[in-house]
Parts: C-alpha cells; sequence; structure tokens
C-alpha cells in the first residue's frame, strides 16, 4: 500500500511526469494534493498500470483531490532549454495552476529545481511509493497519451496512437520514411544517423 504522505501536517503536493524519453510531442507533467483519508489500492505507478486502469483510475483522482493541474511544455521549448529544464518547467506549471498553495512537495526522482518558497523532497521511485505521486503520474501519462492520439491524427503515418512518439523501430522507420515534423523533437538523437535527417 503507497503511503499518503511524506511529511504532515502540511498541505503536500506530488508531481510528476511523463514523456521525457519521447522524440515527439511534450513533455507533461501533473500535480495534485489528495486528501489525508484518501486511498485506493489499484493506484501505482503509472508505468505498471495496464492502460485502461489508468484511465479507470483518472476520473476517481480527479473527483477525489482537492485540486490538480496538469501542463505542456512543447518541442520548441524543449529543443531550447532541454528535456531535464523542460522537464521541470512542466511541473512548476502544474504547481503553479493548482487552486490551493502547497505547502510542501514531493517530486519523483533525485532533480528537481526548486520551487519559489516552499521546499520539496525528491523520492527515487517515488511514483511507487507515495499516493500523490503516483496519482500525478497517472493524469501526466494520461493526458500526454491523449494529446498523442489527437496528433495522430494528423500525422497517423508514425502511429503516434499505439507508441505515443517514444522511440519505437516503428516510429523510427517511419521517421526514415517520412522525414520529421513540427512536433519532433529536433535537439534528441531521432535516429542513430542524425546528421542525415533532413530538417
Amino acid at each position: 500500500m503507497l503511503k499518503s504522505y511524506f511529511r504532515k501536517p502540511n498541505v503536500e503536493a506530488g508531481t510528476d511526469e511523463a514523456g521525457r524519453g519521447c522524440l515527439a510531442g511534450p513533455v507533461t507533467a501533473a500535480a495534485l494534493i489528495l486528501p489525508e483519508q484518501f486511498t485506493n489500492e489499484l493506484l501505482n505507478d503509472s508505468k505498471l498500470l495496464t492502460p485502461n486502469n489508468r484511465t479507470f483510475l483518472r476520473p476517481i483522482i480527479e473527483k477525489s483531490c482537492t485540486c490538480f493541474a496538469v501542463a505542456h511544455v512543447f518541442p520548441e521549448e524543449i529543443d531550447s532549454i532541454n528535456i531535464l529544464n523542460a522537464s521541470f518547467l512542466a511541473m512548476h506549471k502544474a504547481i503553479e495552476k493548482l487552486n490551493t498553495n502547497p505547502e510542501f512537495i514531493i517530486v519523483d526522482g533525485n532533480r528537481f529545481r526548486p520551487f519559489p518558497n516552499i521546499p520539496h523532497e525528491c523520492i527515487v521511485k517515488g511514483d511507487g511509493k507515495y499516493l500523490s505521486i503516483a496519482a500525478a503520474s497517472v493524469l501526466a501519462k494520461t493526458y500526454r497519451d491523449d494529446y498523442m492520439e489527437k496528433l495522430h491524427e494528423e500525422f497517423p503515418m508514425y502511429n503516434w496512437k499505439k507508441n505515443k512518439g517514444y522511440p519505437t523501430k516503428e516510429h523510427r522507420e517511419a521517421i526514415r520514411a517520412n522525414g520529421i515534423t513540427k512536433y519532433h523533437r529536433k535537439s534528441f538523437r531521432l535516429l542513430p544517423e542524425q546528421l542525415k535527417l533532413p530538417f
């Protein structure tokens, strides 16, 4: 069973991101505050859940939490500031959008840029340890997946509906055959022969 809080009695927000390793599309972050009494036996790191379970959990999380917010950072900015900074930015944007100000932030991973005037704790594999980070991971993943499925309609040859922009063999073969789109991250190694890509 995942833990409710890292530090009581603070108003604690959990945050996580999705899409950091993708070749296309945004990096997406969610932040949320859960009430102390919230429990859910199914909730876990979104990577350990089936797509159906993530879809099932999303409305439960949204209805149960005190507040939540989701934010995207898009490829042009990722290419400008790099993916690590873009991940931090997405989480900051999500925290800023919360309609309740947290007193403490718990973050999945081992690095974070401090949010102004709010202390934080980085927790390695936090999405498998704390309910709020796990819930944020589910929201970030499902909102990003929804976004990539919409992009799939514009560029079906990359099959983003299935691979969501990750560097699958199918996605890389589609880049080789069709070149890249405005949704690809040009600073990423899209193909092994990166220098041959026609930008």
